[in-house]
């Protein structure tokens, strides 16, 4: 399984409502597009005083993740839904992909 890590550093005074879209429009997009998110939210460190968030994504192999990111980044759904007031409040974001056993997948959906 491929485990997509995304870190993003937020723009000051921007993370609740960050959060907030993210869980309440995005993710509902990203799952009815068929992309499994693990989890999301806002980091409980703030490096350095900023505001950080995270997103955790799974995919079955590295063709489906480059696939499915592709047709969900280009459709209509994202680009006229959430994408502006997510994309606005990032300063800067961060992404690593990993191979892992699908129960590290899990093991971060329990918390």
């Amino acid at each position: 399984m491929i485990l997509e890590i995304r870190t993003y550093r937020l723009k000051p005074g921007t993370g609740d409502e960050f959060v907030r879209v993210m869980r309440e429009e995005s993710v509902p997009l990203l799952e009815k597009a068929g992309i499994r998110v693990v989890d999301c939210g806002a980091s409980l460190v703030a490096e350095d005083g900023h505001e950080e968030a995270y997103l955790i994504r799974a995919f079955a192999s590295l063709e489906e993740h480059r696939g499915q990111e592709e047709a969900f980044y280009s459709s209509d759904a994202w680009r006229q839904g959430p994408r502006e007031a997510i994309v606005s409040r990032i300063d800067s974001s961060h992404t690593i992909v990993l191979d892992v056993p699908e129960e590290a997948a899990e093991a971060f959906r329990r918390g």
